[in-house]
């Protein structure tokens, strides 16, 4: 349902000459799977997924999702995707409930069916006490539930995660990874980037590692641990980061 051939991303930069944030990267999700994409800061798997989301043009190299191509069919794309970034972007005055319904009809979503998937991600994700409230009254961890619920309001069959349980207490994030696990179930394909190792590892049936734009390893967690002798995924990430890529 994804696929990720040679994707080439780079600017220029007046002190650092030609910059590659994204080199050569290539890797396939399927259907029912979840792929772990992981770096430190400034490795490209954000540009990476920006790509994905038609947010970001490729310099070279391509990708295609759900059979469409992210540059010629870019519409396509994002009627198949659910995209979770960084940068939550919220709007102040509006409510976690109209923000769902907002989007939901952009996606032109059914309203009977757009009202009850709503309704069902408010119970789901534990917003019924601030739902209705504004965004400027909110917490952190308010509005990322609300922002992983306009992410799945339309039911897209690919999700790109990018932090989703950042500012999470425990409780919540254990139930994102539940929401996760049972899409996985449902058949969806999904990409998954974070910085707690624990969650991949728990999460993911496939890692892959990406450092200064270039992809050092992707693999199961056992083909990991082969390749590395290392046992934990911080172990191992650890030790592909300090690796030279040929």
């Amino acid at each position: 349902m994804i696929e990720v051939e040679s994707l080439c991303r780079s600017f220029q930069d007046k002190k650092r000459g030609t910059v590659h944030a994204v080199n050569q990267v290539s890797f396939t999700v399927a259907p029912g799977e979840i792929f772990g994409l992981l770096g430190p800061n400034g490795a490209g798997k954000s540009t990476c997924l920006r790509i994905l989301a038609t947010l970001l043009s490729p310099t070279g190299g391509g990708a295609r999702i759900n059979g469409f191509d992210v540059q010629r069919e870019p519409a396509r794309v994002r009627e198949s995707i659910g995209f979770l970034s960084g940068d939550m972007g919220l709007y102040p005055r509006m409510t976690p409930r109209e923000l769902m319904l907002f989007f939901g009809r952009l996606s032109q979503v059914p309203e009977p069916e757009l009202k009850r998937r709503a309704n069902e991600l408010i119970e789901r994700l534990g917003m019924a006490d601030f739902a209705d409230s504004r965004f400027d009254k909110l917490s952190s961890g308010m509005k990322q539930k609300a922002a992983i619920a306009r992410t799945l309001v339309h039911n897209p069959p690919v999700l790109i995660f990018d932090e989703p349980t950042a500012m999470l207490d425990v409780v919540t994030a254990g139930i994102v990874e539940g929401f996760i696990l049972q899409a996985k179930r449902e058949g969806k394909c999904i990409i998954y980037s974070t910085h707690i190792m624990e969650e991949a590892e728990y999460l993911c049936d496939r890692i892959a590692v990406i450092n200064e734009g270039r992809l050092r390893m992707t693999g199961t967690m056992d083909q990991l641990r082969a390749a590395t002798g290392k046992q934990r995924l911080r172990e191992i990430f650890l030790d592909l980061l300090d690796r030279q890529v040929a």
